[in-house]
Order: structure tokens, then sequence, then C-alpha cells
């Protein structure tokens, strides 16, 4: 895998004007009738993706899109997303790859953020798209994508006077240039915009070409928003690289996964988040196993979930991987070791510049020692996990930023270990073992401070999950009048095997007394955001206000070590 990684991306620099819109049109070429992107709403082979990049590159260049300007795209899953971005960038533009599920203020944040020129949008959002910029009169120009749109210029249409001859790649866009506004989730406050270079996105594909070994006999299921990094880029383009196929489904559904992989044929999947433990919580299938997967792909997979999902799903072999869209650095777990997210190959430690120094829970900053330098952790010792800053000709661990530079100011860590140093600070509590493996943690404002402890919310959950007749369960801290820092609060979605006195058995004899959860919430269900997280912040805003929501909640009774029902005339 490695060996195969660096080869694949070992002549990236040697040809700056090699975009990923320029490899698709050679394949165009050479893999003409080879199925490239497959779905249930269109098929297109290369030679179609070919045409439909040319085509959209000349509406670009035609309607005034010049290098480095900014089309806003808000379509669901389907073929001719990839097209339309890979259009844009052959074009020199940039594509802003807006959120589908937005409306409202923070729809029209994010596509002010990306300063647009162009909006394409689908026929079933545009309602959104209007509503949302409906107070603001500087628009971008619209066009509208799909049949149930009428008064509008619709571009499905517009693209077919322009000749769909060989792609036409601008002479001066290099690996520099940008091609891509990727948003953050937004899991903390409004989404920011992150810069994607093409260099970035060459780095990221043939990367994963290589750590997944794709082939064109390769058939890879994406079910993730194609407006991420990972469903989007990662997925798609590393296995088109290699003349495989890309199977995208509109969004992940539980009910139809099995039958889709097995339908498709498929030899790969993504998954990200807590999808595998959604599969996992699922009936079976009957076409569970009845597929040729030879191995799955994607990052958050927890190690709770880890071997009954591979046993019961019959998954060869499972590739874990860490990365941000933002961050600079990436780690793989090419042994398949339950739980970790990586490790770095002697032979390559030379050119990772991974760092995990302490951090102090309460304030929300590195702790640095008496020279003023940060002071890296010991193994085992759990720490923020930085990664150093390439400057000038390096261009290994570059940190590309935020449309906006405070934001982007605020991720950089600078003397951190000599003067004039920068590191970007990943927001994530890592710890590494004796063997070099490192584990993710928690994210910093998950982890929180209860009896001057610190509590991790990733194992709390861990822990939680795995009691009998606990479907699914989300850790955070609660501020408590009179007292200090936050106390431990789970929101738990259950079965009708649940029983509460033997969940308060299961925790205590598993967590220490200050990780015990305080106050419970039982509900139906979860809000969670497209890629799977959850929406912690509203959890925690709500606490344990009986008056905040209809959800079962429930106090920790320390005397009698059982929890006791809180509001609803209790």
């Amino acid at each position: 895998m490695w060996i195969d990684a660096l080869a694949a991306t070992a002549d990236i620099e040697s040809h700056p004007n090699r975009t990923l819109s320029l490899i698709i049109a050679e394949l165009a070429k050479s893999h003409g009738s080879f199925p490239a992107l497959l779905s249930d709403h269109s098929n297109f082979d290369f030679a179609t993706l070919g045409e439909r990049i040319a085509r959209y590159a000349r509406w670009a260049s035609e309607n005034g899109v010049r290098r480095g300007d900014t089309v806003a795209l808000i379509m669901r899953n389907r073929p001719e997303y990839v097209a339309i971005w890979l259009g844009i960038a052959a074009a020199g533009g940039v594509t802003a790859l807006i959120n589908t599920n937005l409306t409202g203020p923070p729809l029209a944040h994010c596509i002010g953020l990306a300063h647009a020129k162009h909006a394409i949008v689908e026929d079933a959002l545009l309602q959104h798209y209007e509503e949302a910029l409906a107070p603001h009169k500087e628009r971008p120009e619209l066009w509208c994508y799909g049949e149930g749109v009428a008064g509008h210029r619709r571009i499905d249409t517009e693209i077919a006077i322009f000749d769909a001859g060989e792609i036409a790649i601008v002479a001066d866009v290099t690996l520099d240039d940008k091609a891509l506004l990727i948003y953050t989730s937004g899991t903390t406050g409004l989404p920011k915009a992150a810069h994607i270079s093409h260099r970035r996105i060459m780095n990221w594909v043939l990367w994963f070409k290589g750590m997944l070994g794709t082939t064109e006999a390769d058939r890879i299921y994406t079910c993730l928003p194609l407006y991420h990094s990972v469903g989007g880029i990662v997925a798609v383009g590393a296995t088109l690289v290699s003349g495989g196929s890309v199977v995208i489904a509109e969004k992940f559904s539980a009910r139809n996964f099995w039958k889709d992989i097995t339908r498709w044929d498929c030899t790969l999947f993504q998954y990200i988040g807590e999808l595998c433990r959604y599969l996992l919580n699922s009936p079976h299938d009957a076409s569970e196993t009845c597929h040729h997967l030879r191995m799955v792909c994607g990052n958050g997979l927890r190690r709770d979930v880890w071997e009954p999902f591979k046993t019961r799903f019959a998954i060869p072999q499972i590739l874990e991987f860490y990365a941000a869209t933002e961050g600079n650095f990436s780690l793989y777990n090419a042994e398949g070791k339950p739980g970790a997210i990586g490790r770095i190959p002697s032979f390559l430690r030379h050119r990772y510049g991974i760092a995990v120094v302490k951090h102090d829970i309460t304030t929300g900053t590195v702790q640095r020692g008496a020279d003023t330098f940060c002071v890296p952790v010991e193994t085992g010792e759990t720490g923020e996990a930085i990664g150093r800053i390439g400057s000038g000709a390096d261009t290994s661990g570059r940190f590309e930023g935020y449309t906006n530079d405070t934001d982007s100011e605020k991720k950089i860590l600078r003397n951190v270990f000599k003067p004039g140093d920068a590191w970007f600070r990943t927001g994530d509590l890592m710890r590494v073992d004796a063997s070099g493996y490192y584990y993710f943690v928690d994210r910093i404002g998950d982890t929180f401070r209860w009896k001057g402890e610190n509590v991790s919310t990733l194992e709390v959950e861990s822990v939680i999950a795995a009691c009998p007749g606990v479907v699914e369960a989300v850790v955070y801290g609660v501020a408590v009048p009179g007292a200090d820092g936050r106390a431990g609060m789970a929101k738990l979605v259950i079965t009708d095997h649940f029983n509460l006195s033997d969940f308060r058995s299961f925790v205590e004899a598993r967590l220490p007394a200050y990780a015990l959860p305080q106050f419970l919430r039982i509900g139906a269900s979860f809000d969670i955001t497209e890629t799977f997280k959850h929406k912690k912040q509203d959890l925690m805003r709500e606490g344990f206000d009986p008056e905040a929501t209809t959800d079962q909640l429930y106090a920790n009774d320390a005397v009698s070590r059982s929890y006791k029902r809180i509001g609803a005339g209790s």
C-alpha cells in the first residue's frame, strides 16, 4: 500500500499543469466505453463524462468565469455533479460545493463566503435558495438544473449548444490554483469555507489510488455527500483515475445499502463516522454477505464496532484513515488494527511533521513550558495533534486556509518547538501507543472537565454503546449551577429490552466515578449532520431542562446509586 501510494504521487510536482480534469480527458480517449459514473439517475461512460466536462468548461468560459472566479453548486448526488465541477476547474474556475441541506441564513452565509459569480441550483432546491437570498440584493447569476423550473435559464439545456470535443484545459492553470471550496460541517458554529487547490486534489486522489490499489476492475460505492471531500473527491477520484467505476447513491439508506452493493457488484465502499454502526444496528439482510467487496475505506470506525462489523458483513479488509478537509497531514491504518486511526512507517517518518502536544482542557489552549515552547506528550498520554506547515518550495504540510483570514490564523500555532516555526492545529485530541499507533480520543470542545478530571466523550460513548438495549449514544458536558466544570450527560436511543437499573450497574462497573453520566436523556432518534456527526451543540444548550425537550430525563442519585426521573411530574 505505502509503496504504491508513494509511487502514485511521486511525479505530481514534475507536472505543474496536470490536473484531475486533464487525467479524465486522457481516460475519455483510452477508456471511452468503460463505465465511469453509475447511478439510478443516469450512467456516464468515460467518453460521455469527458464530453460533459468539455461542455461545462466551455459554458464557464463563455459566461465570464475566469481563473479564480467562483461558481456555487447546489445539487444532490448524481453523475452530473462531478462533471460540473471538473468542467469549471478545467476552465480555471473554482466551484463552491454547498451543503444541500442548508436553508435560510446558513445557506446565505455559505453562498456569501464564496463570493460566487454564478450559482447552479437543482430544481428541487431552488425554493430554499431563493428564500435564503431574498433579503440580499447582491446575488450570483442563477442557472437551474432540471425540468421543475419555469422562468429561469436551465444549464442542462444551455450546455447542449457547446462543443463536446476535447476538453479545453486553461493552459495557465497550475497545481497552485484553487479548484474548490469545501465547507466545514458547522457543528460548532456557521461553516467555514476551505480552499482546495488542484495540488491538494491530485495528492488526495493519487495517494488513495495507491493505498486502495484501485484498478479498472474496481467499482466503488459512495452514498456520502458529493459536496464532502471524502465522498465527492477521494472516493470518486481515486477510482476514476484507475479507469474504474463509481456508483453514486443519492443518500445513505441502511435498508437499501447491501442491496445496492450487490446490485451494482461493488468491490469497494467508502464510509465515514457512524455509518458502520447504523448498518450494524439494522435488521439482517439476505444480501449483506452476498457481495464481492475486497476492501472498505473510511474514517471514524469505532473500536467497539470494528470486529462485529467486519465479521457480520464478511468484510475482507478495512482501511481506516485520519484526515481533515483543511488539514495538512493524514494517517493510515494499513495493518487493520481495530480502533487505531493510523501509524507512520519508519521509512516515512522523515516526511511527516506530526506531533502530539499537551493541551489544557480548561483553557482550550496548548501548554507551553518555561522556555515558552510547546510540550510533547509522553507515550500513551492524550494531547492535541498538530502538523508542521511547510513553506516556500516545501509543498509538504501546506495549510491552504479558509476564505476568512482570521479563521485561518486561528488554526495556526507559532513558535511551537523553535522560533518562527508554524504548525496546524487539528483541534483533535489523540494518543500514541508504544508501537506508534495513533488513536483518536476526542474533539477539543467535546472533552470536558468534571471533578478535576478530563472526560473523553468518545470513550464514555464506547462503554455505553456496549450496554445491552442501547442502540446509539452520544455524550456531552453540561453546565451545572454552582459546580465547576461540566457534568457528563448522555442521550440514548434504546430498544424495548433496555433496563435502566442494569444500565446503571453496567456503566458504573466500567467507568471511573467522575466519568459516570450525571444526566440521561432517552429519546427516539438523533439529529445528525450529513456526515453522521451528532449535533451536540443543541443538546448541550438544552441540557437537562425538562422544558426544552419531550425526551425522558434522568439524574444520577449517588446515594441510591440509581437514575431518578426529573420533570414530567416526577
